[in-house]
């Protein structure tokens, strides 16, 4: 037989039982569009992220402290919120690493804050004035930290967008306006551009003051919680790492890296553990979801197993006026991948309606790839060959005589 006679054989009886083929396909449906919806997320959330972490800064480099380890032990405890750096560790840095542009330490703790009758809870940085340019951040209103402003202990904050809308209202200029942090009073001087994000990371939902105010008034100690290292470009950042690394061990007086009481990450190795991240959430969201396309693809071998029982005197009629084994297995092969791309184009649709209710409703952003549909097309066709061989199989094995007998 001619593969338009296949076709259109196996499109009408498709099409012959409406019901039972709408229903069949139905998990297929269901399955691709899950897979799909799932993959949107996960690709979302992945873009999300890398953003976010880009927006941080350009060629950054981060080093963070930590309890030093012992011989023998493989945690560094309290990572990030050890107090094993200092101002000094900056400086020494600013003065000897080559191939950096600039240095800023920092100090972060979350406090309430008060004004005008109103309080939030947010993080207070206590930096320096390269702060913006190492974190790529820009001022709205007003100006940042000065120099000066750390040099005099200045008590003067920066306040970013989210939390200046919290404190006195969307879009007002709160510059001269009086805050209170810790029960301290501090005068804004400037509010920063929105990067957008949420929560604790937001650099949107924070307030800047100088290192040394922060210090002396909140902390009242030198240390600080992290400090940014933006290097001339992406070239050199490995060698810039290398270069802090060897120079905080020295000045740390240990000579086993192994048992470093700070850590040193660059952007590239952020970026790299939340994409690994974000890949195992993507697969295992498309995992789950791909349950429901073994089940669609059991379905269609059991309609086809029911359409072969049914159709077993016409088999049988078509063996006896000279049909092939081929044709008849290719026919019945033909009517089960077709059943799973119907469902593959209807899950598909469905797959993208559901992405895009999920980022309007849930504000969960999420993004579909070109891959994903024509992988779902593939796992649909392969899905119809897989689980319609034996039932294609079973009809091309009738013998013919019996199969006209066949009541």
């Amino acid at each position: 037989m001619e593969i338009s006679e296949l076709l259109q054989e196996a499109f009408s009886a498709v099409t012959l039982n409406k019901a039972r083929s709408g229903l069949t396909i139905l998990g297929i449906v269901i399955g691709i569009g899950s897979v799909i919806a799932m993959i949107s997320i996960g690709q979302g959330a992945q873009g999300s992220i890398t953003s976010s972490i880009q927006s941080i800064g350009s060629n950054l480099i981060l080093i963070t402290p930590g309890f030093q380890r012992t011989p023998g032990s493989q945690v560094s405890a309290g990572r990030g919120s050890a107090e094993t750096l200092r101002q000094e560790d900056a400086d020494a840095i600013a003065n000897q690493v080559s191939m950096i542009q600039a240095v800023a330490p920092e100090i972060t703790r979350r406090y309430q804050i008060t004004a005008l009758g109103k309080n939030t809870n947010t993080s207070v940085v206590g930096t320096v004035s390269s702060y913006p340019e190492v974190r790529n951040i820009q001022i709205d209103l007003g100006n940042f930290i000065t120099d000066q402003n750390v040099k005099d202990g200045s008590k003067v904050a920066v306040l970013g967008p989210t939390t200046r809308d919290d404190l006195f209202g969307t879009g007002v200029d709160p510059t001269g306006k009086t805050i209170r942090i810790n029960n301290i009073n501090f005068q804004v001087v400037g509010v920063t551009v929105a990067k957008g994000g949420s929560g604790f990371g937001s650099q949107d939902d924070m307030i800047f003051v100088p290192i040394s105010t922060a210090q002396r008034y909140l902390e009242g100690d030198t240390y600080v919680t992290t400090i940014s290292v933006e290097a001339q470009d992406a070239q050199s950042m490995t060698q810039v790492q290398d270069q802090i690394t060897s120079l905080l061990l020295e000045r740390h007086h240990i000579s086993d890296p192994t048992l470093a009481d700070f850590q040193v990450l660059n952007q590239t190795d952020i970026l790299s553990t939340a994409s690994t991240i974000t890949n195992t959430f993507t697969i295992l969201l498309a995992s789950i979801a791909g349950i429901s396309l073994i089940v669609g693809g059991i379905g269609i071998m059991n309609m086809m197993l029911t359409t072969v029982t049914e159709r077993t005197r016409e088999i049988g009629l078509r063996k006896a006026i000279g049909a092939k084994k081929r044709d008849i297995s290719t026919q019945f092969l033909i009517e089960s991948v077709m059943l799973t791309f119907l469902g593959g184009i209807v899950g598909i649709i469905l797959g993208w309606m559901l992405s895009m209710l999920v980022t309007y409703f849930a504000g969960i952003t999420t993004s579909i790839s070109w891959w994903s549909i024509l992988l779902a097309f593939g796992v649909s066709a392969g899905i119809g060959i897989v689980f319609g061989y034996y039932p294609a199989r079973r009809a091309a094995s009738l013998n013919p005589i019996e199969a006209l007998r066949y009541e």
